[in-house]
């Protein structure tokens, strides 16, 4: 029975920081996919993510990240947000808008379309709209 209640936490750990994770660095995402197919404990899981949230998000990770988060939007967005996701993208890519501007966009369509499933993210959770600093990463 206490392998079970251990499996449960280590699924909503992972649930919680799956998407903080992506952002911050794909291959530690996929490490740590590949221990939760195998018999892991809560420590170790809690010990990858943490290494993976103390690293620099790279360009692709983030765009990985806000596109595949974007996938919660786009069956029932507008067609000035979808391109609204677009451009944002595009002028990270070049320089233009900071990480933080794709977590605003983010943030914000989660609220207003009341994605509980991100709502209950740590890259949501996380993200502080007051924040008025020129943080160009996630904490």
């Amino acid at each position: 029975m206490r392998k079970i209640k251990e499996r449960q936490a280590i699924e909503i750990l992972w649930k919680t920081h799956k998407y903080e994770v992506m952002w911050h660095d794909q291959k530690s995402y996929n490490r740590i996919r590949a221990m939760l197919k195998a018999n892991c404990t809560y420590d170790e899981v809690e010990k990858e993510i943490q290494n993976a949230l103390s690293m620099q998000p790279s360009k692709g990770s983030v765009v990985n990240a806000y596109s595949h988060v974007w996938g919660y939007f786009k069956k029932f967005n507008r067609v000035s947000e979808k391109e609204l996701f677009k451009k944002l993208k595009d002028q990270y890519l070049s320089d233009q808008v900071s990480e933080t501007t794709l977590l605003q966009f983010i943030y914000c369509m989660t609220i207003y379309y009341n994605i509980q499933y991100l709502k209950e993210s740590s890259l949501i959770q996380n993200f502080n709209m007051t924040d008025d600093t020129d943080n160009d990463s996630l904490h």
